[in-house]
């Protein structure tokens, strides 16, 4: 059965039986600039030692569109969220008086003011006994390696970058992340925005030639070097520039050394995001030997070949701290989200709150 799309958002609850003695639920959702997921989780045993299983359940699972209210403002903002998080219970044959808890990370969620607001819309969503928490998208990144748990550091390298770290008493800071004006070197925009630069600098003759010229030409269709100006301001998203960076990649495996050279440039930088957010934090101890994990996320981490940033950073960043844990998430931010929720009850079933 298929939901009306032109019927109010929650109106499918009209026809659903009750839902009294019914199986718990968790709201997961994992918002960006491109969509929101959210996933269904059922609330599982909150014993003294229990994990989560391994894959968690899940029940359900809805997309939507872009929920940052910065870029697509407050109000559809919100109806994306409500909506996603109305499929998703409806997907699950369920309603909003089953949810015990509904976590949402989302893009755009940078400061208390940013939390309070969307907090006052789940708020407004959901009875007052649903335990509703908000939180950058960083942290559901962070929770889909860690099952839940919010210690230690997160590196996302994708279009964008930013490191996010987390103490177990509570204390957070983070690096880069303000978008490619004010530096996002080392990101997938960050790689490829340098690609561009030096094959303008070749054909200038400011700078030495490369294969990246002849690669990228062929790879946008285009004939002459000056045609990247035109191409590149007739659209400079983000996404766009950033789509270059598998050609950046089999140049350097190819042996070009300007490509190389730019690789080696962007482990560098996302090196050192990992290690301002471990020293201000003090994640691997004073002395910098204790253990720490590191959740690494994003399309730049991926295993590449032969020439593997992801691997590169890692290494880069173990002779530093040799106590780094690398975690590579085997469930979806939307799934960490919920795992953090699901977390946050347990302690409190356990101390009685």
């Amino acid at each position: 059965m298929k939901r009306d799309r032109n019927e109010g958002i929650w109106d499918f609850e009209n026809g659903m039986p009750p839902q009294d003695g019914g199986q718990d639920l968790i709201l997961g959702l994992d918002g960006g600039t491109t969509s929101t997921v959210c996933i269904c989780m059922p609330v599982f045993s909150f014993t003294d030692n229990s994990l989560p299983p391994d894959p968690p359940p899940v029940l359900a699972h809805a997309v939507a569109g872009c929920s940052n209210h910065n870029s697509v403002g407050e109000t559809a903002a919100k109806e994306t969220l409500e909506r996603v998080m109305a499929d998703a219970l409806f997907k699950a044959g369920s309603t909003r008086s089953a949810v015990r808890a509904v976590c949402l990370a989302v893009s755009g969620v940078n400061h208390p003011t940013d939390q309070q607001r969307i907090l006052s819309w789940l708020r407004a969503m959901f009875p007052n006994d649903v335990k509703c928490f908000v939180h950058n998208d960083a942290v559901a990144a962070m929770a889909s390696g860690t099952m839940g748990k919010l210690h230690g550091c997160v590196l996302i390298a994708g279009t964008g970058t930013i490191a996010y770290g987390y103490t177990e008493d509570g204390r957070e800071a983070r690096a880069s992340g303000a978008g490619p004006v004010l530096g996002d070197w080392g990101s997938g925009y960050g790689i490829a925005a340098m690609a561009l630069t030096s094959v303008i600098r070749a054909y200038d003759g400011r700078g030495p030639q490369t294969m990246l010229t002849s690669r990228i030409l062929h790879e946008l269709e285009l004939s002459s070097p000056d045609e990247l100006i035109g191409w590149t301001y007739a659209d400079p998203s983000w996404a766009r520039i950033a789509a270059l960076v598998p050609v950046v990649v089999s140049c350097a495996e190819a042996g070009d050394e300007v490509a190389n050279g730019i690789l080696l440039d962007a482990v560098q930088e996302l090196a050192s995001s990992i290690k301002a957010v471990v020293c201000r934090l003090g994640l691997c101890g004073e002395d910098g030997k204790g253990s720490c994990p590191l959740v690494m996320v994003g399309g730049v981490l991926q295993a590449n070949k032969k020439w593997d940033i992801g691997k590169e950073v890692i290494s880069c960043i173990s002779k530093e701290f040799p106590g780094m844990l690398p975690i590579r998430p085997k469930v979806e931010p939307a799934v960490g989200a919920a795992l953090l929720a699901w977390n946050v009850l347990k302690k409190q079933s356990q101390s009685g709150g």
